[in-house]
C-alpha cells in the first residue's frame, strides 16, 4: 500500500511557482525525497491554470507521513506558504493493493 496526496497550491502573480521554485532551491524538496518512506515529490503545473501548482507526494505509509509532518521542515514549508499567500486543495488517495486491473491494461501505452 502507499499514500499519495496531491496538494494545488494556488495564488497570485506566480506565486505558487515561485514557492515550489524555492522549495527545490533551497534544499527541503530534496532533503523530503530522502526521508524515509517517502516514493515521490515532484510539482507540476496545469497548462489551463499558470496560478496553480501541483505536488504529488507519494508515502509508504501513514507512519511515513506522521514522522514527515512532526519533522522541521515542516515549519520551513508553512514559512514559504505564509510569505507566498497560497491557498490549498488536498486530494488523497491510497493505492489498490492489485494494481491495475487486466481490463484497464489495454488502454495503457508501455
Amino acid at each position: 500500500m502507499s499514500i499519495t496526496v496531491n496538494i494545488y497550491y494556488t495564488g497570485e502573480n506566480g506565486n505558487a511557482r515561485k514557492f515550489a521554485e524555492e522549495m527545490i532551491q533551497s534544499g527541503t524538496v530534496d532533503k523530503i525525497r530522502n526521508e524515509e518512506g517517502n516514493l515521490r515529490y515532484a510539482y507540476f503545473q496545469p497548462f489551463d491554470d499558470a496560478e496553480t501548482v501541483l505536488l504529488i507526494d507519494q508515502w509508504t505509509s501513514q507512519d511515513a507521513i506522521d514522522v514527515h509532518h512532526a519533522s522541521p521542515m515542516m515549519h520551513t514549508i508553512a514559512e514559504l506558504r505564509e510569505k507566498y499567500g497560497l491557498k490549498m486543495r488536498v486530494e488523497r488517495y491510497i493505492s489498490d493493493e492489485d494494481g491495475i486491473p487486466e481490463k484497464d491494461n489495454k488502454f495503457i501505452v508501455k
